[in-house]
């Protein structure tokens, strides 16, 4: 597989959001048509905080370094592990999926925010989505609790980088 993965740019924004917008109504997917939205983006750029997986040139998948002050302040996550990054909006293009794209995302994410300085990682997990807890098993993160958030029940995944 031939791919490469790049920090987004302006003229990536129509190919991302058209990735976001074909996750609304998938299985655990609370995605709607406000979110994530153009400003979500705005907010990802202004960070150098948003990569996408190009294959042929074309965006197949995408993740987020998230700053999430509501997340980062869960009273579950190990205070030895800070400072923590968090990864968001793990999403890949439908025909592109069981593929492995969404572990090479998220490998790439850990080690992105671990090049950051961030000695750890965690982050939120619909506890019904099995796809991505099948997806994100094989990294080791521990499960140090569960929260209800933006409407969803959510488990706590954390992991030291």
């Amino acid at each position: 597989m031939d791919y490469e993965i790049v920090l987004a740019k302006e003229e990536n924004r129509a190919e991302i959001m058209a990735l976001y917008k074909a996750q609304i109504g998938r299985e655990f997917c609370p995605w709607t048509d406000g979110y994530p939205s153009d400003e979500t983006i705005d907010w990802d750029f202004s960070r150098d905080a948003l990569y996408v997986l190009k294959m042929d040139g074309r965006v197949k998948a995408a993740v987020s370094l998230e700053k999430d002050e509501d997340v980062d302040n869960l009273e579950c996550w190990d205070q030895t592990k800070a400072p923590e990054g968090e990864l968001a909006r793990i999403a890949v293009d439908p025909e592109e999926q069981s593929k492995g794209l969404g572990r090479i995302m998220l490998r790439f994410g850990m080690d992105e925010l671990k090049r950051r300085g961030y000695k750890g990682i965690h982050m939120l997990v619909n506890k019904h989505n099995k796809k991505a807890i099948r997806c994100y098993s094989v990294f080791g993160f521990d499960v140090v609790g569960e929260c209800h958030m933006y409407d969803q029940d959510f488990l706590c995944y954390e992991k030291e980088l």
